[in-house]
């Protein structure tokens, strides 16, 4: 069983029920609805003897309070890439026909709900979420008086960690993560960051904004409605070829290169009320 790898925490001499059944129980009870740990502990009370049987209990189960002790002393970082591995191990291959496909990843960050710390602050977490499987690859918390851009190079090793490899992955992201950190930790392993531009890279932003938008062909155009408003968006792409380099890793080819890197950029989406 894939959840056999998680270390236990607690003394062999107290160990009651084992580790590997509260942890299944604890998942399944979590993909059940349970968001909290009586909750848990209630979902496996409600099972049948045949239920128990299968999660490794024999005549009776925890009580909501072991549970917790057991569950707040582990590693979660170890066990969310167990789970992430066993979730992508079952996971049906994405089989594209007739055009390239590559692994996209989406880094977002979001306040766990419901979650306090110590001293009342609520849960900030980054995740990785792979677009194609609906999985979320590996998280990090992030610290207090911080924020979101040290978090992505500790979310991208766990990350390498449960792909074995960063190679040919595409990663989205919001114009908060147009860092050059980021761009070289993703060049280093062989992936590829794609991100808005916008003030936070004031010298890239004027760059991009400069370049001849009017005179490239739209490339993919969508329109939607929706929150009260008609929204057009429109993507072009250009091969930049700006003296000096547009200063930002991993876009341009050093020289003697057979080809320029190529970078497309994104305008301003356009919105119509």
């Amino acid at each position: 069983m894939a959840l056999e790898v998680v270390d236990d925490p607690r003394d062999p001499r107290g160990r009651r029920y084992p580790l590997v059944s509260i942890l299944a129980a604890a998942v399944c009870a979590v993909l059940a609805g349970a968001c909290t740990f009586a909750a848990v502990t209630d979902w496996v009370r409600f099972q049948d003897q045949a239920v128990w049987a299968r999660l490794g209990f024999t005549g009776r189960v925890p009580a909501s309070t072991t549970v917790w002790r057991l569950l707040i002393r582990l590693d979660a970082e170890v066990l969310s890439q167990v789970l992430a591995r066993w979730l992508r191990a079952r996971a049906a291959p994405v089989v594209v026909a007739g055009r390239r496909w590559r692994l996209v990843i989406a880094v977002d960050g979001k306040v766990a709900r419901g979650a306090r710390l110590a001293d009342g602050r609520q849960v900030h977490l980054l995740s990785a979420y792979d677009t194609s499987t609906g999985i979320v690859l590996a998280q990090v918390q992030i610290t207090a008086k911080s924020n979101e851009i040290p978090a992505f190079t500790p979310l991208f090793r766990l990350v390498a960690a449960v792909l074995g490899s960063l190679k040919d992955v595409l990663v989205v992201a919001d114009a908060l993560h147009a860092q050059t950190g980021h761009a070289e930790l993703l060049a280093a392993g062989g992936g590829h960051l794609m991100v808005a531009v916008k003030g936070n890279q004031p010298k890239l932003f004027a760059q991009l904004k400069a370049l001849p938008w009017a005179e490239v062909p739209v490339g993919v155009q969508t329109r939607e409605t929706g929150h009260g408003r008609k929204e057009t968006r429109t993507v072009k792409a250009l091969t930049v070829k700006t003296p000096g380099g547009l200063g930002f890793p991993a876009l341009s080819r050093p020289s003697g290169s057979p080809a320029p890197a190529r970078s497309r950029a994104r305008p301003p989406v356009k919105r119509r009320t």
